[in-house]
C-alpha cells in the first residue's frame, strides 16, 4: 500500500485508521467534506462515511452517506481498490451470520432503513467494480467520547452522575470489538484480502449484565433497568473467515474495560 485514501477520516473509525497508517509510514490522503478529489489517483480507498446511532432521525443523510456518495466515488474516481465499511447489524434478523448467508430485511420497519442502505452500498460495490471489498463491522468501541452508542453512553453516565439507566434488559447482548482490533484487521483486508466480503467482529456476545457489573466494579455506579425493558439479543457473528486468513484473535471488551474507563476519566473534558 503506497497511498491510502480515507473517506470519512474525521469520524471515529476513519481517524484511527489514518493515525495507524501514518504510524506505519503509509501515505494517507484524507479529504475533508466538500473538497473535490475526483481529479487525482486515490490508491487504496477505505470508505468510512456513515451514520450510526443517529440514523433514525436522519434518514436522507443515511442514504446519502451509505449509497449516494459511494455511487459518486465508484463512478467518478480512479483507485486501485476500495474497502466499504458496512455493518454486522444487518444480521439482526438472521440465524446464519456467515458472509455467504442470505439476509432478511423488512422495509416497512423504519429501523430497517439502516440495514437496507448498507446492503445497497454493498451491492453497488459488488456490481460496479471488481476492485471492491466489503467489511461488516460490529459495535466498535474505544475513545469515542461524544458518541451516542450504547457503551460510550453507559460509561459517561457512570462517571458523570454515578447512575446508569438501561432501556434494554440485563440479558440483552451483542458483539463488541475494540477500535485497535478493528483498525488492524481493516488494514490487512484493504492491503490484499483474498475474499470480497468479511465480518469484522469479536465473534462473542457480551450481555448488559456482564458489562454493567464490570463498570460497577470500576466506578461504583448504580444501575437501574426500565420496567419491562425488552431483551434485544443479536446473533453471534461468525469470524472464521478472518481467523483463517489473517489469524485474527480479537480481545475481550470485559478485559479492556478497566483501560477504557481510565481513558474516559482522563479525557473528561472532552465529553462533559
Amino acid at each position: 500500500m503506497k497511498l491510502v485514501t480515507i473517506l470519512g477520516s474525521s469520524g471515529f473509525i476513519g481517524s484511527h485508521l489514518a493515525a495507524k497508517l501514518k504510524e506505519q509510514g503509509i501515505e494517507c490522503f484524507c479529504p475533508q467534506r466538500g473538497v473535490e478529489f475526483t481529479d487525482r489517483e486515490l490508491g487504496d480507498v477505505i470508505y468510512c462515511i456513515g451514520l450510526t446511532a443517529d440514523f433514525r432521525t436522519r434518514p436522507f443523510d443515511t442514504v446519502e452517506a451509505h449509497v449516494s456518495e459511494l455511487s459518486r466515488v465508484l463512478r467518478r474516481c480512479s483507485f486501485n481498490s476500495l474497502l466499504y465499511l458496512s455493518s454486522a447489524r444487518i444480521y439482526g434478523a438472521s440465524s446464519d451470520t456467515k458472509e455467504t448467508a442470505g439476509l432478511n430485511v423488512r422495509p416497512i420497519e423504519p429501523d430497517n432503513l439502516y440495514n437496507i442502505s448498507k446492503l445497497m452500498g454493498e451491492s453497488l460495490c459488488f456490481a460496479c467494480s471488481p476492485k471492491t471489498r466489503v467489511a461488516r463491522l460490529s459495535n466498535v468501541y474505544g475513545n469515542d467520547f461524544s458518541s451516542d452508542n450504547f457503551l460510550s453512553g453507559v460509561i459517561r453516565d457512570a462517571l458523570r452522575s454515578g447512575k446508569v439507566a438501561l432501556r434494554t434488559s440485563l440479558d440483552s447482548e451483542k458483539d463488541y470489538l475494540s477500535i485497535s482490533d478493528a483498525v488492524d484487521l481493516l488494514i490487512k483486508i484493504a492491503a490484499g484480502g483474498r475474499e470480497r466480503l468479511y465480518n469484522v467482529a469479536s465473534g462473542t456476545n457480551v450481555s448488559n449484565r456482564e458489562l454493567t457489573r464490570r463498570i460497577q466494579e470500576l466506578t461504583g455506579c448504580d444501575v437501574e433497568v426500565t420496567p419491562n425493558a425488552p431483551r434485544i439479543a443479536f446473533p453471534l457473528i461468525d469470524i472464521e473467515r478472518a481467523r483463517d486468513e489473517f489469524g485474527f484473535k480479537p480481545s475481550s471488551v470485559l478485559d479492556n474495560m478497566e483501560e477504557l474507563v481510565s481513558i474516559f476519566r482522563r479525557s473528561k473534558g472532552a465529553w462533559l
